[in-house]
């Protein structure tokens, strides 16, 4: 009973204290609001630091310009702010005992200048917002009237220190963040996780959303308690515009014409985007996207390379692909009360993409001849080998005639209210993305084999000296049937009936955070929780026809090459065989076996919940901020698949041999749960008005891909032989803790020298490896593609980059600027072999990364140069170091330039890949010399047009 007092005694006297505390505050304090804009009051400038000198208080400015200090005591202060390639604001203030003060500061208004288009106000604001921020981040921004000079959002990121972007035919799509792998960083739009359209991963494609679209991207290397723990790279956060970022109204448009070189075709790109209020608490802001691009590839692949350094399976891939990129975003705002701030957001993108791919696939026997440089492969008519495969060149001609669609949207509505020391936050959100194919034909395939017993004779030659290309000859009596399209008869149809990824997430989030002031700064504490609701399904049909009741040959689909590196021969014309399959569908003969197979061994389906809460402690006084807590984070899995077995023909299975192939479809499911607990500190410390100082620790997680959790098995036992491949719903997350160090020296406006250090200790990383007699349900299976945890990794790199407007410089050198920056990422670990282990580079970790910006802009003239280099990474690991697939280094050289012809409109030219840069991938082999695997080539890519505002 005693007990029971006391607490209650306690618990009375902590409660009259925290409320004398509040009373105390609100009845001898007042309050400092505000917003801060450019000098001529068009533009808000979120980033810039507002500080109460005295009291050593600071905040920074949110994306509409606003500010506020709570419980200012009464007295006379000097209210300063500070934003990027302007001198600082100061003005004094006098507070009284319970009066609101509202200060609109003007920064440049005093005789500087902020400018509001332009590389010049990019780089102003990306070096604000930097400044201001808790952790180590990157901010890119776009102009008020412009858009970024990219193609896309991942194009738009490569700018940014330490970011670099990985390639699909030729154009941005997924970044890498200090040379680690997609797959390890998180995005989101306006906060919200953006899901992922492709079928079997967690990484976004970033070329979907329209760079047209987005306001500015924040690149967060360091996390805080209140954000999503699932990062290890980057968290990449892609905001749209609000209708209270600019304090004028505005309506913006462009028109442009894209040519590509090897396409020799011009497309059309179009956009607008406007801000307006249409009362002073009421406003409405958006824009939409059009962009047709038609480009070409030209294309090697090969495989399957024999000890005496040959491929046995070479690929000649002529690609011809048209894309359509379409998107639009709406943003609502409405401040119904002043302590009030509601919003609803949207955005929509949809990306399309028509691939039409002939190939022409040598699959080969034993060399006959082979030398250093070159390798020949010849049939004697009548002389057949002791193999039939050694007495065989195939040679097959195919097409794929894909259409896919990929869209990804975002809904979201939430506020901000501030009461007081109070500050409430809100939101719930409902994202979407996809992916769909409904009747793409990947492949059709027409085959010719030449045979020595049926009296072929003919030989091809392979010339490897340039191991990128391999270049091939046709000699021989049988040369001519080679390119002969009657020659070639029909073999194969896989037409992709269905093929559909839905990946949903809704998102519920709520935040409350008290400022208690200090004598010298604030102490606030924040708390909250987060309900991420998340499911992901991919179902796939597909059929086989592998036969066809009458002549069907290459020469009923003949269609000309659009290929460079070779003459091909007669190739399938695009889209050639639609009708013919239509109208004569009756006579395709369907492969029930493989059908069943591979439209059962694909189907998924994936939940995913993550509950999470957090609490952290803010304090922030003259130069120095530190920020603590702990966040926790639940995630539970439903997962779904199948075990798919296939037992041929003759396989004897318990002591019986089958008469006919056999197919089993068996579902799984798994339900699964854990838990993670995820501390974090950051000091940032201002050393100098120029010097800032940061130090982060943290932990965090990555969970495992989509398609390596889903419980699928693919098992096929055919005679003696057999095979397996394994999902693994067992997989544990990456884990990781982070270390990061750095230091930014802003020795002149709109300029900083930085760098930084960082360290990652990961464990539990995710490797996929084929391996040898794996037992699975009490079957010993020869080989076996697996995905496991393979143990420990560390990461370690440095981070340095400049960045300078050379204002101080005579005319008119006045108008050069720069941004350069290095990543060294040092990123190994191991995978256990049948000797040990063997040491590897991490998954898509490149070791070194460049960007190197310049830029000019004076009068109406504004002129950029911009090159980015991507160390060779380990793309895919195979079964031993000589066979592990690598992407060879890569440098880009891009240049846009813009000329002002009148005060409301520009016109500009934009030119990619100027040095029509290529992909090379290769396996090391056994020899002293590279293997190709995959070479491209794009050519480049021009685009011009005109751009105005209102």
């Amino acid at each position: 009973m005693r007990l029971r007092r006391g607490i209650r005694h306690n618990l009375s006297v902590v409660s009259a204290l925290l409320a004398a505390t509040m009373l105390s505050s609100h009845a001898f304090a007042g309050t400092v609001r505000g917003v801060v804009t450019d000098g001529t009051g068009t533009r808000a400038l979120e980033g810039a630091e507002v500080t109460i000198v005295e009291l050593g208080r600071k905040v920074e400015a949110q994306g509409d310009g606003s500010y506020r200090f709570t419980d200012v005591p009464a007295g006379t202060y000097t209210l300063r702010a500070h934003y990027s390639g302007v001198p600082d604001y100061r003005e004094t203030i006098t507070v009284s005992q319970t009066g609101d003060i509202n200060k609109v500061i003007l920064l440049g208004s005093d005789g500087g200048t902020i400018l509001v288009i332009g590389q010049q106000a990019s780089l102003a604001s990306s070096l604000s917002r930097q400044r201001a921020a808790d952790g180590v981040e990157n901010v890119l921004t776009r102009d008020a009237v412009g858009q970024f000079p990219d193609q896309n959002v991942a194009e738009a990121l490569r700018r940014a220190p330490g970011v670099n972007v990985l390639n699909d035919q030729g154009e941005g799509r997924f970044i890498a963040v200090r040379g680690l792998d997609p797959s390890l960083n998180a995005a989101s739009l306006n906060g919200v996780r953006v899901p992922a359209p492709e079928a079997d991963t967690r990484s976004v494609a970033l070329d979907v959303v329209a760079s047209e679209l987005i306001e500015s991207i924040e690149i967060k290397k360091s996390l805080t308690p209140d954000m999503d723990g699932d990062t290890i790279g980057a968290s990449v956060e892609i905001n749209t515009t609000s209708a209270f970022d600019r304090r004028k109204d505005l309506l913006a448009a462009s028109i442009e014409g894209s040519y590509n070189h090897y396409a020799d075709a011009v497309t059309p790109k179009g956009s607008f985007d406007f801000s307006t209020r249409l009362t002073d608490n009421f406003g409405i802001a958006g824009g939409a996207s059009y962009y047709k691009r038609r480009f070409e590839t030209d294309n090697i692949e090969a495989e399957d390379y024999t000890d005496e350094g040959y491929a046995e399976s070479l690929e000649y891939r002529d690609y011809d692909v048209r894309r359509l990129r379409t998107g639009g975003s709406l943003s609502l705002d409405w401040r119904p009360a002043p302590s009030t701030k509601l919003y609803a957001k949207g955005i929509y993108n949809r990306f399309s993409d028509q691939e039409d791919r002939r190939r022409l696939v040598f699959d080969l026997g034993d060399a006959n001849l082979a030398s250093a440089n070159g390798t020949s492969f010849s049939l004697n008519s009548g002389v057949p080998g002791d193999d039939e495969d050694e007495s065989r060149i195939r040679v097959e001609r195919d097409l794929k005639d894909r259409f896919e669609v990929q869209k990804i949207q975002s809904y979201q509505i939430g506020g901000v209210t501030e009461s007081g020391p109070w500050t409430f936050k809100y939101s719930a959100a409902w994202s979407r993305a996809e992916e769909i194919e409904n009747g793409s034909i990947d492949p059709v395939v027409f085959r010719r084999d030449f045979e020595a017993i049926e009296g072929d004779d003919l030989t091809v030659d392979f010339d490897y000296s340039d191991y990128k290309i391999p270049l091939y000859a046709i000699s021989g009596p049988s040369a001519a049937d080679f390119n002969d399209p009657s020659q070639y008869e029909f073999d194969k149809l896989e037409r992709t009936t269905l093929s559909r990824s839905i990946d949903r997430e809704w998102n519920f989030r709520g935040d409350i955070a008290y400022a208690i002031p200090l004598d010298q700064g604030t102490f606030t504490v924040q708390g909250g929780g987060k309900a991420r609701l998340r499911q992901k399904n991919y179902d796939l049909t597909l059929d086989v026809f592998d036969g066809f009741g009458g002549d069907f040959t290459l020469n009923d689909a003949l269609g000309t090459q659009t290929y460079r590196l070779a003459e091909l021969g007669p190739v399938v014309k695009k889209r050639g065989v639609r009708g013919f399959f239509r109208d004569n569908f009756n006579d395709f003969e369907l492969n029930a076996i493989d059908t069943a197979i591979e439209s059962s061994i694909a189907d998924y389906r994936v939940g995913e919940d993550v509950y999470s809460g957090y609490l952290m402690g803010r304090y922030d006084a003259g130069p120095l901020r530190v920020i603590g807590g702990v966040r926790v984070e639940r995630t539970r899995n439903d997962l779904q698949g199948n075990f798919v077995t296939l037992l041929t023909e003759g396989t004897e299975v318990d002591g019986e041999e089958l008469d006919e192939d056999t197919v089993s479809v068996t579902p799984n499911r798994i339900k699964r749960s854990y838990t993670d607990w995820l501390p974090s500190a950051l000091v940032r410390y201002e050393a100098t008005d120029k010097l800032i100082l940061r130090l982060g620790a943290f932990k965090s997680l990555v969970r495992p891909g989509i398609g390596q959790l889903a419980p699928r098995v693919q098992a096929e036992r055919d005679g003696d032989d057999s095979s397996v491949d394994v999902g693994n719903p067992n997989l544990k997350p990456y884990r990781a803790w982070n270390i990061d160090a750095g230091a930014e020296w802003y020795f002149a406006p709109s300029s900083v020298l930085q760098g930084g250090f960082f360290y990652k200790k990961l464990k539990d990383y995710i490797v996929e490896q084929e391996i040898e007699d794996y037992a699975l349900n009490g079957f010993t299976y020869d080989e076996a593609t697996i995905r496991f945890n393979s143990g420990d990794a560390e990461i370690k790199g440095l981070e340095l980059a400049y960045a300078q407007s050379f204002r101080m410089l005579p005319a008119p050198f006045d108008g050069l600027l720069a941004n350069l920056n290095y990543t060294f990422t040092d990123a190994d670990g191991q995978v256990p072999t049948e000797d040990g282990f063997r040491d590897i580079p991490l998954l898509n970790a490149a070791r070194h990364t460049f960007n190197v910006v310049l830029g000019y802009e004076k009068g109406p003239l504004s002129i950029r140069f911009a090159g980015t280099y991507r160390d060779e990474y380990l793309d895919e690991l195979a079964g031993s170091a000589e066979e592990d697939r690598y992407v060879r280094n890569h440098f880009q050289l891009d240049a846009s330039a813009k000329f002002r012809v009148l005060p409301n409109v520009t016109i500009f030219g934009e030119f990619v890949n100027i040095n029509n840069a290529k992909y090379v991938a290769f396996q090391r082999g056994t020899g002293n010399g590279r293997q190709l695997l995959q070479y491209e080539k794009y050519g480049y890519t021009a685009k011009f047009g005109v751009r105005a505002n209102f």
